[in-house]
Order: structure tokens, then sequence, then C-alpha cells
């Protein structure tokens, strides 16, 4: 971004997630959790260039939309390197979090099938009527799915079909402060940290269950966020094969209304429904961002 530039990042477009069997991926998504397909291909040379994950030129990819329609998509593009990655466990994106209607009703859908609850629904320890469980998918990706009740006071977006649409997405980190200097360039408000109990971090890390960690989010439009943990000490930097992009939940694409936000970094098409034009960049996390302006 050019010196001195105050673009506002908008919502979530997608959620891209390198995976190794796209095969499983469509046919979990689909029978279980309603999302369909809205386009599918090959990764173009160009794109995968522009991605700094050359490396990825031609492999298949997959993206998938809620049953709402709401314009946040969930894109898979699919890579052997990818199995074996486990969520939580090293640095970067590591969480996508999506809008449920009932989530208890819903895990009893889950059974039986390829994503597996590590953490069943239970209420927030800051605000008990918001529900949430963690679940790990097919491709070892891990979910957060959170039924939002009424009276919390915080303004987040409501789901709009049984399993709705993404409407927050968690990067870990070991320096919380350099995972917020990556966002200080933009206009959004930020909620600083706060430490609480994290039992889906702690499980996956070995952790006792009461183990504390900090947490603070950078706020989004239409009740959307970006949530950025401090990762404990036993976390570690992502190992990624030469020329892809990182496996599990790889790269988050905002909207931005402004082109002040694309300054100073290369451009191409966005492969992603409707367009607009595209640049990316690295977090302090290693966490790949792309910026989706119009076209």
């Amino acid at each position: 971004m050019s010196e001195g530039a105050a673009p506002k990042l908008g919502t979530i477009r997608a959620v891209t997630h390198v995976v190794p069997d796209l095969d499983a991926i469509r046919a979990a998504y689909g029978t279980v959790l309603g999302y369909q397909p809205v386009a599918e291909g090959t990764l173009p040379v160009d794109t995968a260039a522009a991605w700094g994950a050359p490396a990825m030129a031609g492999r298949r990819y997959l993206t998938l939309a809620p049953a709402c329609g709401t314009p946040a998509w969930l894109r898979f593009v699919e890579s052997p390197a990818a199995a074996g990655w486990q969520a939580l466990t090293t640095h970067g994106w590591n969480a996508t979090e999506i809008l449920v209607q009932d989530v208890d009703t819903l895990t009893t859908r889950l059974e039986g099938t390829t994503f597996r609850v590590i953490v069943p629904p239970k209420s927030l320890q800051r605000f008990p009527m918001i529900r949430a469980m963690q679940v790990l998918g097919p491709a070892g990706e891990c979910l957060y799915l959170t039924q939002v009740g009424a009276g919390s006071g915080l303004d987040l977006a409501q789901a709009a079909a049984f399993v709705g649409h993404v409407f927050i997405v968690v990067a870990g980190g070991p320096d919380l402060d350099a995972l917020f200097a990556t966002y200080a360039g933009f206009a959004n408000a930020i909620d600083p940290s706060v430490s609480t109990r994290v039992q889906v971090i702690s499980w996956s890390n070995g952790l006792p269950p009461e183990t504390e960690h900090a947490h603070g989010l950078v706020k989004l439009p239409l009740g959307t966020l970006i949530e950025l943990d401090a990762y404990p000490a036993v976390t570690r930097p992502r190992d990624t094969a030469p020329g892809e992009l990182p496996p599990g939940m790889a790269m988050v694409s905002f909207t931005v209304d402004d082109a002040s936000a694309l300054a100073g970094l290369a451009t191409y098409p966005a492969l992603l429904p409707g367009g607009g034009t595209s640049a990316c960049f690295r977090g302090a996390a290693g966490e790949w961002i792309e910026l989706v302006g119009p076209p």
C-alpha cells in the first residue's frame, strides 16, 4: 500500500484452503454443510505466479458457496503437499468461523461424517448467548461453527441458512503486536486484546484446558471480523513446499473499495465469482492476504 494511505478492509470475500483431495471436500461440504460449487477448474499460471506459488499452476481448484448465497466463498486448491496438515499448531491462518442457526442440531448431523467434533457446543465464557463448537474437516481444516443468540450486545452477522457464511477468520502467531501491525495500514477499528481460555488451542497443543490465550479483533463491515491469536511457544512456523501456498488454511480474500489499497502491489484478475482486480501480500505470521477491488 502507498505511504499514508488508510483504506478500509471490507467483508470476507473468500477463504482459500490447500487440501490433498478435492473430491473429498466436494462431497463433505455439499452433503453435510450444504455448500455448492460456483466455480472450478485448474489454477492459471498467472494466478499461481501472483500468489508466489508458481508450482501450483495447473492444480485443480473448487469454489463453494453457502446455501444462503452470501458472497463469502470457500475456495480449495488441491496439493499432495497438504496431506497431514494439523490446524492450530502452526503460524498463519488457522480457523474459519461459520454462522449456523442451530449448533446443537448440527452436531447430530455431523455424526458419522468426515467432520470430527473436537470441542462440542458450549456457550462462550464472555458471551453465554453465543454457542459454538469446533470441528476438523476432511483435510484437517478447523471450522468454528457458531450460533449467535440475541442479547450479546455485539454487532455480529446472523446465519441466513442452517449453515451460513464465513464471518470470522482467525490467524495465530507468536507475537500478537506483530500480527496487529500487519493491519495497521488499514482504517478498520480494532478491539484490544484480552486473555481467555481458548479450549481448542490448548487441546491442539497439549496444554492444560485452563490455559489462557491473548487475542484481539479487527472489525470488518456487516458484523464480520478478523481474530488475531497469540499462539503458545510450542507452535511453529508452517512448513511450506517450495513454490506452493502454505498447506491448510492459506489465504483470506477481503473486498476493498479504495484503489489505494492496491497501490504498490502487483495486481491480477481475481479468481473469484464476480471478478475484480486482486493483489496479495503476506502478514506477520505468514498468512496470505488477498485484496479484491473492483474491475
